[in-house]
């Protein structure tokens, strides 16, 4: 029962310090540009077939390109521009209860994953709490450097994300670590 409480104080923990983080600091627009002349953008977006991901230049993935192809695309990466573009055909919301409730979700359900991990812990609160907050660098160094290195996401915004990430899931360690003992029979190391 334990577990299941430190899963959901921690995930409002995570939940709270995210709104507070992109709405009262600049973490949440770090790295973000709005598009000069958007209204022409956006009309040419029309073209796009349908919601999704996409990257430019593109390039067929259904099939193994032929070398000229391969060197063909090469030559338009290097003379750019190169993006990613990930758009929603249909109209969208601002901050819905559907996407805000998702979001507490996953924060819950993220803070699920720390409350057993920290349940199998051995060592001081602090020390818990800080491995909480290390699975917060791992999410950093898994993914958003992925981002960073195969798709350019600016490095203003992965350094917002990840103060975001890493300080979020430490303030959840120190509640999900308060909360939730070591168990599973765990043994404290000799000394």
């Amino acid at each position: 029962m334990r577990i299941i409480v430190a899963a959901i104080v921690g995930g409002l923990v995570v939940f709270i310090w995210g709104a507070v983080a992109h709405m009262a600091t600049p973490l949440g627009e770090m790295g973000i540009s709005t598009l000069p002349d958007e209204a022409r953008s956006l009309e040419s977006f029309t073209t796009v077939p349908a919601s999704g991901m996409y990257f430019f230049p593109g390039m067929d993935m259904t099939r193994k390109p032929t070398p000229e192809e391969q060197k063909a695309w090469e030559a338009k990466i290097h003379a750019g521009p190169t993006g990613l573009l990930i758009i929603r055909k249909g109209p969208g919301e601002a901050m819905s209860p559907r996407q805000l409730g998702g979001e507490l979700a996953t924060n819950i359900l993220a803070a699920l994953v720390a409350s057993i991990l920290v349940s199998m812990m051995i060592g001081s609160w602090l020390k818990r709490a800080c491995a909480v907050a290390l699975f917060g660098v791992f999410g950093v160094v898994s993914l958003l450097l992925s981002y960073w290195l195969w798709y350019h996401f600016p490095t203003a915004f992965i350094c917002g994300e990840a103060v975001t990430e890493v300080v979020g899931w430490f303030l959840a360690g120190l509640v999900i670590a308060k909360i939730v003992k070591p168990r599973f029979g765990a043994i404290a190391p000799a000394t």
